[in-house]
């Protein structure tokens, strides 16, 4: 039965941080717990309706998790440093959106390692821990250095991920193999081979630029009842209609029984869910 008034878009689940970690659908202005529907049926459905997340015109094509091609290559938010800071182009004059450069670009940002899939280096705003870690299905993280802008945090991930993935294998992640590692040893390891490249941004950029932190792994449980052995994937562009049994959430995945779905890659989708 279709509960009543779930539909809308999608956006990223929300999480926060609970043993397990509890998930809630976002789908238009309202919030669905997922948690207790563990073990039951879903069904999501796709209407054919895709608006911008920004501008919500209507859009064939969703472009970078949710926008339209014109918002795509206009906003600050899409443009090609947000993957790759180390390639800031703020001070030559020719950010998109130097106002919204200045609130997310230059704020304090923490370098972290993660075990999603195995060992990863990452980076995040100060104000996106746990939440990060959370959405990547990290089973343990520990933040290492903290800076001042994007761009510092994007140089010195750039100098670690010479030794360990700055990736995560989705597949590997929602299958549940991971084994726990010893984070804080592989973090002095990572910090003495580094060393030499560290010390020169920290000529650069000031004694400051760049602080290690003294912090504790953060140990993560996501409300899975039983993992894959082979991932299928559903996709609304190819099928609309998703349906089966909750098995768990981790990361922005949906575990069914038919298969697993990527939430986040289907933001602005509409969609009507049944429960």
């Amino acid at each position: 039965m279709t509960v009543e008034g779930r539909c809308g878009p999608l956006r990223k689940m929300h999480t926060r941080l609970e043993s397990p970690v509890s998930y809630q659908l976002p789908l238009g202005d309202q919030l669905v717990s997922l948690n207790e529907h563990l073990g039951k049926v879903i069904t999501l459905e796709f209407t054919g309706q895709i608006n911008c997340l920004h501008c919500g015109r209507k859009t064939r094509k969703s472009y970078n998790q949710g926008f339209c091609y014109p918002c795509f290559t206009r906003l600050p938010q899409c443009d090609s440093c947000i993957v790759k800071p180390e390639k800031c182009h703020y001070h030559e004059g020719t950010c998109r959106d130097p106002s919204w450069g200045e609130r997310h670009c230059f704020q304090p940002h923490v370098v972290y390692l993660a075990n999603s899939s195995g060992i990863k280096v990452g980076i995040t705003r100060g104000e996106q821990v746990p939440t990060r870690w959370m959405d990547q299905g990290a089973i343990q993280a520990l933040p290492i250095l903290e800076v001042d802008t994007r761009l510092h945090s994007g140089l010195i991930e750039q100098i670690i991920a010479a030794h360990v993935s700055d990736k995560t294998n989705w597949r590997t992640m929602l299958k549940g193999e991971v084994a726990p590692l010893d984070l804080p040893r592989e973090r002095d390891r990572l910090l003495e081979l580094c060393a030499l490249q560290l010390d020169a941004l920290r000529d650069q950029y000031g004694e400051q630029a760049i602080r290690q932190l003294d912090a504790d792994v953060i140990d993560i449980e996501y409300p899975v009842l039983e993992y894959p052995t082979k991932i299928a994937t559903h996709n609304f562009d190819k099928q609309p209609l998703v349906s089966g049994v909750l098995q768990g959430i981790k990361g922005q995945y949906l575990i069914l029984d038919t298969g697993v779905i990527n939430i986040r890659k289907f933001a602005a989708y509409h969609v009507q869910l049944s429960l």
